[in-house]
């Protein structure tokens, strides 16, 4: 049986890092579905190779062998950690880490394939990012705030998101495909789907906006028109239906993971005060 653990990073990553996880795999090799996010995501199987999985804009299978245990680092759009190409150029692939980052990841493998237990492993492979984003500098606050305004809650045309940003549209996609990977329509889609999911994985109960209520409610909630339009948006990023990717429970996640570590900070965004737009 597989098992999976989420929690917050540390805290020195918490402005770049929605969320860190330990998987560890049973006697049988498990089929993994990734899903688009917005942000990218390391994946530091112990003992092996480490690879980064770039912005997705569908879904992707891996399938994890039995008895392996990841580390993983899930990125909030537009703060990926240092890398030295566009994420434009890394768009749905899963790339070796070795390749960006040279003998760097190939120490940090190391480190963690040494360490006694996953939990240090990830301590350490989080104290790494923390120093290299130190190193850095601050993340880009323009896209930061892009991101924020595309959030699902209040919904706003990309036009008025370049407005608002003193941008031209061309200029904020051209910042988003360097920064976050995709477009900002392509990054609205998934923040909105990422908003339902939120929803879902929490237990929420629906607003009630427009007399809907159950999984037509949390899809009004998360800024679709209704719940056949969720269900199209769900079958182009995940590839399932709804009740397919939450277990057969529509109002509620039923995989048996604990998400909280990562959909908190999410919805904590819900409802948070931000200038008016139009468009």
């Amino acid at each position: 049986m597989t098992a999976y653990l989420e929690r917050p990073p540390a805290p020195g990553l918490a402005a770049a890092v929605r969320t860190v996880w330990i998987q560890h795999t049973g006697d049988a090799p498990y089929v993994q579905r990734h899903l688009p996010t917005g942000g990218v995501e390391i994946h530091f199987p112990v003992g092996g190779r480490p690879r980064l999985l770039g912005p997705l804009t569908g879904p992707q299978i891996e399938v994890i062998p039995a008895h392996t245990t990841v580390v993983g680092v899930r990125f909030r759009p537009g703060a990926a950690p240092p890398l030295p190409a566009g994420l434009d150029e890394l768009a749905d692939q899963h790339v070796g880490l070795s390749e960006l980052w040279g003998r760097a990841a190939e120490r940090l493998a190391e480190t963690v394939a040494l360490a006694a237990t996953p939990e240090l492993g990830l301590a350490a492979l989080q104290a790494h990012l923390v120093r290299e984003f130190r190193r850095r500098g601050g993340l880009d606050p323009l896209v930061g705030e892009a991101v924020q305004v595309l959030m699902p809650w209040d919904p706003v045309g990309v036009d008025a998101v370049a407005a608002h940003l003193a941008l031209s549209a061309s200029q904020l996609r051209r910042r988003c495909l360097q920064a976050v990977g995709t477009s900002p329509k392509v990054l609205q889609r998934t923040l909105r789907f990422q908003g339902f999911l939120a929803l879902a994985q929490s237990g929420a109960i629906a607003s009630g906006r427009r007399g809907a209520d159950g999984v037509a409610g949390l899809a009004v909630d998360a800024g679709y028109a209704d719940q056949a339009h969720l269900s199209r948006e769900c079958l182009r990023l995940t590839g399932v239906t709804p009740r397919q990717l939450l277990g057969g429970d529509l109002d509620r996640c039923a995989c048996g993971h604990d998400h909280s570590a990562s959909y908190a900070p999410f919805l904590a965004t819900r409802g948070r005060s931000r200038v008016k737009l139009s468009g």
